[in-house]
């Protein structure tokens, strides 16, 4: 067994774990980064980047097959080719994370260790069963896992999550997904516009994160005129049957039905990939769901020498805050017992399908009653939206009733990954609707939509005003 002394130990080479090693090496300490698993990012290699080549690949197909309202006519069928598509899948996707393991390949060979780590104490690791690491402080950044209920488990190579889509050599003729959350809709519908029998069952009534009723509802209406959706499903039975999954539920139109699929896609939510640390061995605190108890501003966990970055805090799954956590846990880290607050960014998040979905700063769901209004938009006729024939959804923004304040938005409609920013950078700012009314906004395009919303949300706060000065 090998002994190796270390400033800092980082556990897993993801975009957190790179980046706790790159700030721990930056603030003058020696580093260690230990991956137990493949080199590459969960974003480039199943996530992020490979979903939006399928994405692309969907919406060719969808507008070759759309034309004809602008009287735009393909003469026969078009023509989908499963291979041609997962192989530049798989090649583009190679190719993102080429460029993570060419950063990983830069990092000094005496700087990475290979294979898995587990905690011996607070400070000291044992990786496999070779290496014994005594660091001073420790970053967990380990990513997370597909989570998959236990009743799916016995369907076998019939299940399959989002890591094993774009493993596909060719496109399947069925799939039942499981979970209209951000991997299922945006998976479902692509699965969907490339030829693929597919049905969407959720739970709950949820659909991808929105949780103001209005925009969910016209999210749910825009994906049904286009694939089967069903939000709060009543799946009676999910069984293997030789080859393929049997799926038998009760239908939109309250029959009930049985169907096959070659396989069901489980898009049921991800959990923080945890389980081989032997985190018993050490004095943290654990929530419900066995993740450390931590601080979101300083990534340490309780008291201890430990910081959790990432995935693997189970927060906000998304790289550009995988990125934020891991340069403060990691800075944070060297300067141990130092720690100090790290600057958040205004969260964001945002659904690629058609409809796009995006929710900014607070969700409805979390606004206190009685104390924010509503500015809302319908793209149903909003000029740009309709020349696009992408007139679909509804944006609703927040604002304090009493200062006028942006909160938040959620939103569904035309490419609102691009208003999303928009609406981030103006919270983070610190922006009220009005000033926000301020900025220039071109013509025609969506952002006029925006605008309408803010117009709306800025008259009710005046008109608020309005009641408290006279009745004063």
């Amino acid at each position: 067994m090998k002994t190796l002394q270390t400033d800092v130990a980082v556990i897993g080479a993801g975009t957190a774990g790179l980046g706790a090693y790159r700030a721990a090496v930056a603030a003058g300490k020696r580093a260690l980064i230990i991956e137990g698993g493949q080199y590459g990012t969960t974003c480039a290699r199943v996530g992020c980047m490979p979903s939006k080549l399928l994405i692309a690949a969907a919406e060719a197909a969808h507008a070759a097959g759309h034309g004809a309202p602008f009287g735009i006519h393909v003469d026969g069928k078009v023509r989908v080719d499963g291979r041609e598509v997962m192989d530049r899948v798989k090649r583009e996707r190679d190719r993102f994370v080429g460029f993570v393991v060419e950063g990983v390949e830069s990092i000094p060979a005496q700087d990475k260790l290979r294979g898995f780590a587990r905690f011996v104490s607070d400070t000291v690791l044992r990786v496999d069963d070779h290496t014994e690491i005594h660091a001073r402080t420790v970053v967990i950044a380990t990513g997370s896992t597909p989570a998959v209920p236990p009743p799916f488990q016995a369907l076998g190579d019939r299940l399959v999550v989002n890591d094993d889509v774009f493993y596909w050599d060719d496109l399947p003729s069925s799939v039942a997904v499981f979970g209209p959350g951000v991997i299922g809709l945006e998976l479902g519908q692509s699965l969907a516009r490339l030829g693929v029998r597919v049905r969407v069952f959720g739970v709950s009534g949820s659909v991808g994160g929105i949780t103001d009723p209005a925009v969910r509802q016209s999210a749910k209406k825009a994906f049904q005129e286009e694939f089967y959706l069903d939000p709060d499903a009543r799946v009676l039975e999910t069984t293997r049957d030789g080859d393929r999954v049997r799926v038998r539920y009760v239908a939109l139109d309250n029959t009930e039905r049985v169907e096959h699929f070659d396989y069901a896609l489980v898009a049921t939510g991800r959990r923080a990939h945890l389980g081989g640390l032997a985190l018993q061995n050490t004095s943290l605190k654990l929530n419900p769901s066995g993740v450390p108890e931590y601080d979101r501003y300083t990534l340490q966990a309780g008291d201890a020498p430990i910081f959790i970055a990432g995935d693997a805090n189970g927060d906000l799954p998304l790289l550009h805050e995988a990125a934020d956590e891991g340069r403060i846990a990691g800075e944070n880290a060297a300067h141990f017992p130092n720690v100090k607050a790290g600057t958040r960014r205004a969260p964001m998040a945002v659904v690629f399908s058609d409809p796009q979905l995006a929710v900014v700063g607070t969700p409805y769901n979390r606004l206190p009653e009685g104390t924010y209004v509503t500015g809302e938009v319908d793209f149903g006729n909003q000029g740009r939206s309709r020349v696009m024939l992408k007139n679909k959804g509804r944006l609703h923004v927040y604002a304090d009733r009493a200062t006028g304040r942006f909160l938040g938005a959620e939103m569904a409609g035309p490419s609102v990954e691009h208003l999303a920013h928009l609406l981030a950078w103006s919270l983070q700012q610190g922006m009220t609707v009005g000033r926000m009314l301020e900025m220039p906004f071109y013509h025609p395009v969506v952002e006029e939509g925006l605008r309408t919303a803010l117009r709306d949300a800025d008259a009710q706060v005046r008109e608020h005003g309005l009641k408290l000065a006279n009745a004063a």
